[in-house]
């Protein structure tokens, strides 16, 4: 889905860490956001982030991760 290249570039825009391709999102799994992609586009957009507050789908994004 996304080059290996560009996800290595690719940081949370609030803390600046690195984010987990999960599926069609990127996820952060420190302040528990995902990011969705649209289109081969990554929406990096804070106002736009899904906050996870589930613990059990917290868990299961981060089982599901790709390396």
């Amino acid at each position: 889905m996304l080059d290996q290249r560009l996800r290595s570039l690719l940081v949370c825009p609030e803390d600046r860490g690195s984010l987990l391709l999960v599926g069609d999102r990127l996820y952060n799994p420190r302040l528990r956001r995902a990011y969705r992609i649209e289109h081969g586009v990554p929406v990096l957009l804070i106002s736009e982030a899904v906050t996870i507050t589930d613990d059990a789908e917290h868990q299961s994004m981060i089982e599901r991760a790709e390396p």
